[in-house]
C-alpha cells in the first residue's frame, strides 16, 4: 500500500521533470524560443516602466524627446544620427532616426527616460474603420496644391515625384508649393524663404531649383550647417541663373513676411503634415510616383486634357535627399 502511495505521489514529479526535459531539448534545438522569452519579459518590463512612467506627469516635448533619444544612442558610439519627426503612438513617442540614408522608427517613453525599439501589437482596434476618401471636384483649370517642411524627408520625396507631373500639365493647372512652417530648426525656416523669394524672381526657374535642391544628397549631407551649405546653393544659383545678391536681398527685406503669410494660410486650412496634397480645395491622396500623381491630376478636369495619356515614372524617389528611388511605398508624413 505504501509503494503505490509513494508511487502514486512520484509520478507527478516525474512527468514535471519529463516536460523540463523536453523544455530543454527544445529550446537546444531552437535558440530563437529563448530569446523570445527573454524579449517578452523585456518588453513587458518596458510597458510597465512606460505606463509607471505616464502617471506620474512628468512628459516631455516630442522635440526633447527625439532630441534625448539622438544623443543616448551617441553616447553609444552611433554618429551621425539625426531624427526627422515625432509623433505619439499607443502612449509612448515614435521617433523616426535617420542613420546612414534609411529612416529607422524608434520609440521613447514620454518622460523621455526609457527607449524602446519596437512595439508588437497584441490586439487589433475593432473599433477602426476605413477613412473615407472625399471625391476630388471637377474644374476647367485645376487648383494643385503641395504642403511642405523643406526638410521633412517625405516633403522631399513628394516634390520630386511630383515636379515631372506638373511640368507635363503646364499652365492648364494652378499649382503651387506651400510652405507648412518649420520643425526641423531656423536653417528649415530660412530655406522656407529662400525658396518663397526665389519663386516671387525667379518663377520659371522655380521648380527647377526645388527639384535639384531635393536631389541633392550633399545638401541633406549638411544637416543645416550655413557654411556647408554656402558653396552647395552657390552652385545651384549659377546653374539655374540665380542672382544670389538678389535673392538674399529678399529674404532680409520680405523673408519674414512671405514666409508668415504660408505659416497663416496652412494654419487656416488645418494643415500640418508634410507633405499634404489638396487638389481644388480637397485633401488628396496619390501613391508617390509621377504617374499616380497624375492621374489624380487628370480627374479633377473637367474635360481632361490630351497630356493624361502620357505615361511618367511609376518609380517613387527615396525619401530625403538624394535621387535615388525605392520599389516600396510610402504614405509617412512630418
Amino acid at each position: 500500500m505504501n509503494e503505490d502511495k509513494k508511487e502514486h505521489e512520484a509520478e507527478p514529479k516525474v512527468q514535471a521533470s519529463k516536460k523540463k526535459l523536453e523544455l530543454t531539448a527544445k529550446i537546444r534545438e531552437n535558440p530563437w524560443i529563448l530569446s523570445t522569452i527573454i524579449c517578452g519579459a523585456f518588453v513587458l518590463i518596458l510597458l510597465i516602466t512606460t505606463f509607471a512612467g505616464g502617471i506620474t506627469g512628468h512628459v516631455v516635448s516630442a522635440g526633447v524627446a527625439g532630441q534625448k533619444l539622438v544623443d543616448f544612442y551617441t553616447t553609444m558610439g552611433v554618429e551621425n544620427l539625426t531624427y526627422s519627426s515625432v509623433k505619439e503612438v499607443s502612449g509612448v513617442y515614435q521617433v523616426n532616426i535617420n542613420y546612414q540614408g534609411q529612416e529607422i522608427p524608434l520609440y521613447i517613453t514620454k518622460d523621455g527616460k526609457n527607449v524602446i525599439t519596437s512595439l508588437n501589437a497584441i490586439e487589433s482596434d475593432s473599433n477602426t474603420t476605413k477613412e473615407e476618401t472625399t471625391e476630388i471636384p471637377q474644374s476647367a483649370k485645376p487648383t494643385v496644391e503641395l504642403y511642405v517642411f523643406t526638410y521633412c524627408p517625405y516633403g522631399t520625396q513628394m516634390e520630386k515625384a511630383i515636379i515631372p507631373a506638373i511640368k507635363l500639365f503646364g499652365d492648364t493647372i494652378d499649382f503651387k508649393i506651400r510652405q507648412i512652417g518649420a520643425m526641423h530648426g531656423e536653417h528649415e525656416k530660412l530655406e522656407a524663404e529662400r525658396q518663397l523669394c526665389i519663386e516671387k524672381n525667379y518663377p520659371t526657374k522655380f521648380l527647377d531649383y526645388v527639384l535639384a535642391f531635393a536631389e541633392s544628397s550633399e545638401i541633406g549631407e549638411c544637416g543645416g550647417d550655413a557654411t556647408c551649405l554656402l558653396p552647395k546653393l552657390t552652385a545651384l544659383y549659377s546653374k539655374f541663373g540665380i542672382d544670389a545678391s538678389k535673392i538674399n536681398s529678399c529674404i532680409a527685406k520680405e523673408g519674414e513676411t512671405l514666409y508668415e503669410a504660408e505659416v497663416s494660410n496652412s494654419n487656416s486650412k488645418g494643415v500640418s503634415g508634410s507633405p499634404t496634397l489638396i487638389i481644388n480645395g480637397v485633401t488628396s491622396s496619390a501613391a508617390r510616383n509621377a504617374e499616380a500623381i497624375k492621374g489624380v491630376i487628370c480627374s479633377s478636369f473637367t474635360d481632361v486634357p490630351s497630356v493624361c495619356s502620357t505615361t511618367l515614372s511609376t518609380t517613387s524617389p527615396s525619401a530625403g535627399f538624394g535621387s535615388t528611388t525605392t520599389t516600396s511605398s510610402s504614405s509617412a508624413s512630418c
